[in-house]
């Protein structure tokens, strides 16, 4: 006797029914969380790094994806009923978009430059096509097991918090050290392909038909090839994009957990050899000048007692070399945030050449740590403190510039030593320098401002400072056993000290960590420079 429909249906389940298609969809569900967050991770690091500003950058990025994921849940709606085939083409458009994403914005930078328009219309798309992922995952979850809504709904949700959290974890800890950042929104779109399209295809594919499978197998195989070429051709193209942005020839170049380094090398302008480094784009220093730079920042400071000396920053190892230059320097320790930028300067010709292989010093220890949490746990006291950071102008480095890290960095200092900080330019951003100084005044320092005049940068400014505030304050001079230097003299020094009135001190506010004016005031002021 035949067998039945029912019977069928009873003896063979669909494979949309099954629980191994339930777990299969949920596993989609969480690898498409994940990827989905890690766009948005690079959409913002890509702009902290091209742009700076990165509280503006990330606030960005997130409201109109946020706006967007609003808009693409409501444009969802209508394609309920055609959730299998709906999904598969949404998420075939969110890896080529999302995948591609950096590699669009980069050019848009380097080539076009339109970034922040480009950047809010991928933001957008990608939003647009996450937010459209929602009702249609809902339909497919309750079509597999008939549950009431709200449990369909903690379901997904659950699923897809865990996914951004891996997918969020993921991004510093192995797309970046791996892939890069170009690479890595390829691969990442490359995974979204294949969990959005090919799981969801495998689970309903009893319940679509031939044609839209072929036609979307056709699709996913269409996007992972592009993303694959791309892939391949990824070096020359970010080789090739990078070099729009820089006058001369890049011998070296690198994107780190924490910054995008260059150096480049010409001799076009000047006659002589001209390595110049870039974090993030803002140039660090020219080897033309840059001992104007590290003679101004350190020598005033070793004035006094320097047996032994911290240096905060300064991983190029460049104010190293000149603290080494004292014989009765017994110590230094150096703490740098990123391990590939004291990497570089220990072993990259041209800088090891620049800093006279200061890092090889046996008086010398490096620490890759944040200088903010490393002086929380410090255990000892120094004579001198060199403090040589980047400009303040994402939150990271605005931290460094606040009341209350001045007040940490009294923990490792005795009632004589000296602390030298790099403050900016009083010319181009007087808001900025002025507000490092009252800063460093609010948190209990007595302090004596100073300039000097370095080609590559303009006019800069120091801030030399000593704990307390009772008693005079600290005196810009040279040691009586200073070395030969090239820039520096007591003449040039008491010049320094002089501000012209249109560089004098300015009514401006101290910085800290709840209130980070400094940030505001150099956003503000260099960005037009």
């Amino acid at each position: 006797m035949g067998t039945t429909t029912v019977d069928r249906v009873t003896a063979r389940p669909p494979a949309a029914h099954s629980r191994g298609a339930r777990f299969l969809l949920l596993f989609s569900v969480f690898l498409c969380a994940a990827c989905g967050l890690v766009y948005e991770l690079a959409l913002t690091a890509l702009g902290s790094y091209l742009i700076g500003n990165s509280v503006m950058q990330t606030s960005v990025v997130i409201s109109v994806m946020v706006f967007a994921m609003g808009i693409g849940s409501l444009a969802a709606k209508p394609m309920q009923r055609r959730a299998v085939g709906a999904f598969a083409l949404v998420e075939g458009l969110l890896a080529l978009t999302g995948g591609l994403s950096v590699l669009v914005l980069y050019v848009s930078f380097a080539w076009l430059r339109i970034y922040m328009p480009s950047m809010v219309v991928v933001s957008f798309l990608v939003g647009l096509l996450i937010g459209a992922e929602i009702p249609l995952l809902m339909t497919l979850l309750q079509r597999i097991r008939r549950q009431e809504a709200g449990s369909a709904v903690a379901d997904m949700f659950a699923v897809d918090y865990i996914g951004a959290l891996v997918g969020g974890l993921c991004f510093p800890l192995l797309l970046l050290p791996a892939f890069g950042q170009l690479k890595g929104a390829l691969v990442v779109g490359a995974v979204n392909a294949v969990a959005g399209v090919l799981v969801v295809l495998w689970i309903f594919r009893r319940e679509t038909r031939r044609v839209v499978r072929t036609a979307l197998l056709a699709g996913v195989a269409a996007v992972l090839a592009v993303l694959g070429t791309v892939y391949a051709l990824a070096d020359d193209i970010e080789v090739t994009a990078r070099q729009q942005l820089y006058r001369d020839p890049i011998i070296h170049a690198e994107t780190t957990p924490y910054q995008d380094i260059v150096v480049t090398r010409s001799t076009a302008f000047t006659g002589e050899p001209d390595t110049r480094l870039f974090l993030n784009g803002d140039l660090q220093f020219s080897s033309v000048d840059e001992y104007r730079y590290h003679e101004a920042l350190t020598h005033p400071a070793l004035s006094g007692k320097r047996s032994s000396v911290l240096i905060l920053g300064g991983g190029d190892a460049l104010a190293l070399r000149e603290v080494l230059r004292y014989d009765d320097v017994e110590e230094v320790t150096l703490v740098d945030l990123d391990p590939a930028m004291t990497r570089l300067a220990r072993t990259f010709e041209p800088l090891r050449e620049l800093n006279g292989r200061a890092l090889a010093d046996p008086r010398v220890t490096a620490v890759n740590a944040d200088a903010f949490n490393w002086l929380r746990d410090a255990g000892r006291r120094y004579d001198t403190v060199v403090i040589d950071f980047p400009d303040p102008d994402n939150a990271a480095l605005a931290k460094l510039y606040s009341v209350e890290f001045y007040h940490l960095l009294r923990h490792v200092l005795h009632p004589d030593s000296q602390v030298v900080v790099q403050g900016g330019s009083p010319f181009f951003a007087p808001k900025s320098y002025w507000s490092i100084a009252a800063t460093i005044g609010e948190a209990g320092y007595r302090t004596t401002e100073y300039q000097v005049d370095v080609p590559s940068f303009g006019n800069w400014g120091f801030v030399l400072a000593v704990p307390g505030t009772k008693g005079p304050p600290p005196s810009v001079r040279l040691a009586e056993d200073a070395p030969p230097l090239r820039f520096l003299d007591d003449a040039v020094l008491d010049a320094a000290t002089v501000f012209p009135v249109d560089r004098r001190p300015r009514d401006v506010q101290a910085s800290t960590l709840m209130d980070p004016v400094i940030l505001e005031y150099t956003n503000q002021e260099w960005q037009n420079y």
